[in-house]
This record gives structure tokens, sequence and C-alpha cells, in this order.
């Protein structure tokens, strides 16, 4: 199948319910430290939600507990893979801030007693700024607040940001809104989820995969992925062989 990652996007529009969107951006996000292929790491909210977004989504982030899950089970999240993740994300959280992204929680890497990485929740002023377009496969989403009257520009914005596309979500009451939003985003997920968080799909339930940078779309789970592990042969028999090389109507 070849997946690589995703970059993996939440939209939301200004008709969205903000308590199902404020528990999708955290648990998509921040569940397994953000290392799935199909983690949350770019959001898209509007200028209307955004002020009653902020501090509930906040609030998820810090009350998340870190620490050993092998000894505490009610642990949400431990330890980055290794040090190589670990100084990945370090990296990119302090280049945020010399560009001078806001870090509205989180952003504090501790490698004192493993690599741990809390759950940073980044708010940028560029849509195509390092973290909006860079898979870094851990717990750092960053957020770009657009102006509500620019909706039908994030719906490209979306699509052309990066050079993924193994899941997304919308997140609208608006029925209009969403059929217009899967119509415009039909190319930029694999795996589009509405009003829903853009991970937790079970192989067994639910075809998975992506196109582009995030690999063949060959959809695991499904008889498009079982195509791939078959070779095709394709055999003739003729019953009437031809005994001259000249065609019938050559003398």
């Amino acid at each position: 199948m070849g997946e690589s990652g995703g970059k993996d996007f939440v939209l939301a529009h200004e008709s969205a319910q903000l308590d199902p969107l404020v528990v999708a951006l955290g648990r998509g996000a921040f569940e397994y430290q953000g290392q799935k292929c199909s983690a949350a790491s770019r959001a898209y909210l509007p200028r209307s939600l955004w002020a009653q977004l902020r501090d509930p989504l906040a609030d998820v982030a810090t009350g998340m507990t870190m620490g050993d899950v092998g000894r505490d089970l009610s642990t949400f999240m431990g330890a980055v893979i290794g040090e190589g993740a670990f100084r990945t994300h370090a990296a990119a959280i302090e280049r945020a801030r010399g560009e001078g992204v806001e870090v509205l929680v989180g952003g504090t890497p501790d490698d004192s007693q493993g690599w741990f990485v809390p759950p940073t929740v980044l708010v940028t002023e560029d849509p195509r700024s390092h973290t909006m377009t860079t898979e870094l496969f851990g717990p750092i989403l960053t957020v770009f607040v657009y102006d509500d009257a620019e909706w039908e520009a994030m719906l490209t914005e979306v699509d052309q940001a990066t050079r993924y596309a193994l899941t997304g979500a919308v997140f609208a009451e608006d029925r209009k809104v969403l059929t217009d939003a899967s119509e415009a985003l039909r190319n930029s997920a694999g795996n589009l989820y509405l009003n829903d968080k853009p991970t937790g799909s079970v192989v067994a339930r639910q075809p998975f995969g992506g196109a582009r940078r995030s690999g063949t779309n060959d959809k695991a789970g499904s008889v498009f992925n079982l195509l791939r592990w078959v070779s095709p042969r394709a055999i003739k028999e003729t019953w009437d062989p031809p005994t001259d090389w000249r065609y019938p109507h050559q003398d």
C-alpha cells in the first residue's frame, strides 16, 4: 500500500457544534501521542467560533495525563517512539516559536525521564507555516483561524496545502455545506469524516487508505486492496491457427 503519512485536517464551518468539535480535535490529534497516520495535525477554524473554542481546546489538551502507560492504564499519553521523533517534535515547536507562532498550550518537550512531548496546540496566522504543511507524526496540532466569509477559499486551501491525502474531517450542521465540502475535497482525503474525528477506522469494517503522498489508495479491508496481491494472467488458445503467412485477400 505504501502508506506514508497524512498531515490530516479538521475543517470546521461556522455552523459546527462546539463540543463535538473540541472532542474531535483533542482525541484526533493526541491519541497515541499523535503517532498514527490518520491523526489530526492541522485545523481550520472559523473566527466566529474561535473565542468559544480556544479555552475548551486548551483545557482538553492540558487535562490529558502523560506518563508510563504500562504501569498506569488510566494515563492518556505516553512517550513518543524514540529520540529521533522527540528531536523532530522539539525542533518543530522551537521553529514555530521563532516564526512568531503562538503556543496556546504545551510546547515543552521533556527528555529527562523519557521522550515526552505534551499535547501542543499552536495557533498560526500563516496557513502554509511549517507545522501546517510538514508531517511531524506527533502530538502537535496547529490551528489556523479564518474569516467566516473565506469558507470557499478554505476548501481550496485545505486541498492544496499539503502533498498528502489520507484522512480529513469536516464539521458543519448545514447539510449543504457538508455535501459541497465532500465534493470539493474529494481528492484531499481517502477517508473523509463528517462531524467526527479523522481517526479510528477499523480495517475490517471501514476500508482505509489515501492517495498522493499518503499511498496508492488501495483501501485496506476491501476488494481494492486484495487486487494488489494478485498477478493477473491472460491466456489465449487458438483452435484454428493460420497455415499461410499471407492475408486471405493476398495472392
